[in-house]
């Protein structure tokens, strides 16, 4: 084998994913006054990390999910693990996450990797690279997220390969994903060491097909094709304060 050929990687903002079930029976029991109370304290958080987000210190995204996997969807991107940890214990002291249980997470940290860096540059004085680490996550209407891993087994081995064959190979998944600019956008984090697995991807679109096209065609890519394996898919709807207070309408 070839000496350690580990890419060096750029890390960004820590990123949390939190899907979470509601219990509709034990919602539909609750007084309308409970009801209203618990989604009160919910429409105060989510002002709360609106504010974090005006202040350049964190994005998050909200989304209704599709599905028997979950009901809602959490984004959080924040500067340190810390402030995950405060964003998770503020929600479960709400009277809301009492009519909630979280049945999947995720946790990682937005990451770039230096495949495409120029050498010599100090890739974090670019703009570009700069927005791409600390992204203001899009109030998309559509919004998927899967985790995803490189084989290591057999011939199909990524992490044996030298780094120009893993360069070349993710140079062409770069230029098939660059086709889909503006439709949709992407957010991967790296969960090396944080996860079950090691990349969770985050896309959003306002088209729902985008979504479908963009996974589809990456199939194709040598570097998905041979080397991918993928985990659950989850996918779901924005929602703002105001579809919030209409979808827990009973």
């Amino acid at each position: 084998m070839a000496e350690n050929e580990a890419l060096l990687t750029l890390e960004g903002w820590f990123s949390y994913h939190d899907f979470r079930k509601l219990n509709w029976e034990k919602w539909k029991a609750a007084s309308p006054q409970d009801r209203q109370s618990a989604i009160d304290e919910l429409l105060s958080l989510v002002a709360s990390w609106e504010q974090s987000e005006g202040a350049e210190t964190g994005s998050t995204a909200l989304y209704a999910m599709l599905g028997h996997k979950a009901d809602f969807g959490f984004m959080f991107l924040r500067p340190t693990m810390e402030e995950l940890q405060d964003i998770k214990t503020a929600f479960n002291k709400t009277r809301f996450a009492d009519f909630t249980v979280s049945d999947y997470s995720y946790i990682s940290v937005v990451e770039l990797s230096n495949y495409v860096n120029n050498p010599g540059e100090d890739p974090k004085a670019n703009p570009h690279v700069r927005d791409r680490l600390y992204p203001i996550l899009p109030k998309w209407q559509h919004f998927c997220f899967y985790p995803m891993n490189k084989k290591r087994s057999g011939e199909d081995n990524w992490y044996v390969m030298t780094m120009e064959q893993r360069k070349e190979l993710m140079k062409a998944h770069g230029m098939t994903g660059r086709k889909y600019a503006g439709k949709v956008k992407q957010i991967i984090g790296g969960s090396v060491g944080y996860d079950d697995w090691e990349w969770g991807v985050t896309l959003f679109a306002n088209d729902p097909l985008e979504l479908k096209h963009i996974v589809y065609e990456m199939r194709f890519d040598e570097v998905s094709a041979r080397y991918g394996e993928f985990g659950n898919f989850l996918v779901g709807n924005l929602l703002t304060k105001e579809t919030i207070a209409s979808l827990l309408q009973v």
